[in-house]
């Protein structure tokens, strides 16, 4: 079965996660859908400094939205920073430090969040991690599970009561194509059993975000939820976490603003909005979160019993 998922997964990405295959998809966007102003909206960016999320904090810049970049590393966020200002006109940018592998600092900056601003229209989680080998953050949290997976789900959480106060609100998540070769896991949530394969970590983490997003939007019917894949970019993060992929592949993969079309097009668009809560996209379209004959579907007890599992951590590290 895995070796089924592999070959079924890469083929899948040869023919639609490519560049070319972005060119094709593109040809039938409807232009106007991103021809909107978003003055007076609030965007939050995680990961805003580089890449995906680079590419989307200047999109909506550009559109004269309000956008806080919530970054890791302050030298590189003021640099993006000063660039994307520069280039849009817009100075509604604001740079948050915070590292979202650092569990207590996510709910802290959540809770000052709320307490500061008073309105959040869009949240766009799009900060990840690959490690090449198992690692702990200060909480005894595997640090990627700490990133990709508690710190989207704190931070979402955290922000969901800011959300909900403001017009429109919607929460979309950047995922991997990756996640299609995993089925939701339980157990093991911080890779203490086995072989640590961060790549596959990865995927799996990719899976939750999907799962979280489709429970998240059962749960809260007034915020528009929505998780994608951008497919294969040209990204920092994905020529230093695997290197052979990016040699091999680099004429073929996506320009970070091709990659980031699908987030903007989620966060801006009123087309976006009438599609249904929990979806997962790929180019602008609904597609299926599911390989065919992948078994990688859970059940509903399962995506609860994760859910359940989730909050119970987070709680742990709240602060009171």
């Amino acid at each position: 079965m895995s070796l089924y998922r592999n070959s079924a997964w890469f083929l899948k990405g040869m023919t639609e996660f490519t560049r070319s295959a972005f060119l094709s998809a593109a040809k039938h966007f409807v232009e106007k859908d991103l021809e909107v102003s978003m003055a007076g909206r609030v965007f939050m960016i995680t990961g805003a400094n580089s890449g995906i999320g680079r590419a989307t904090a200047m999109a909506i810049a550009k559109r004269g939205g309000t956008v806080h970049m919530v970054c890791r590393n302050k030298d590189k966020a003021e640099e993006a920073r000063a660039d994307i200002v520069k280039e849009s006109g817009n100075k509604e940018i604001y740079v948050h430090i915070l590292d979202l592998s650092e569990t207590r600092k996510v709910w802290e900056f959540a809770e000052a969040f709320k307490r500061k601003y008073k309105a959040l229209n869009v949240l766009i989680n799009n900060a990840g991690c690959i490690m090449s080998e198992r690692d702990v953050n200060a909480e005894g949290l595997e640090k990627s599970f700490a990133t990709n997976v508690m710190g989207v789900y704190i931070l979402t959480r955290g922000l969901i009561p800011l959300l909900e106060k403001s017009a429109e609100p919607r929460v979309i998540t950047v995922s991997s194509g990756g996640m299609l070769v995993q089925k939701l896991r339980t157990g093991n949530l911080q890779t203490e059993i086995g072989r640590y394969d961060g790549t596959m970590v990865y995927a799996q983490h990719k899976r939750q975000q999907v799962v979280m997003t489709e429970q998240w939007a059962k749960t809260h019917s007034n915020i528009h939820f929505s998780v994608m894949h951008p497919g294969w970019v040209d990204t920092p993060a994905v020529a230093n976490a695997m290197p052979d992929f990016h040699q091999s592949m680099k004429d073929s993969l996506r320009t970070p603003e091709q990659g980031a079309d699908t987030v903007v097009w989620l966060a801006i668009s009123e087309a976006a909005a009438t599609k249904p809560s929990g979806s997962f996209f790929q180019d602008r379209r609904m597609v299926s979160a599911h390989l065919p004959l992948a078994w990688t579907h859970s059940s509903q007890l399962e995506q609860q019993k994760f859910m359940s599992v989730m909050e119970d951590l987070a709680k742990t590290f709240q602060p009171h």
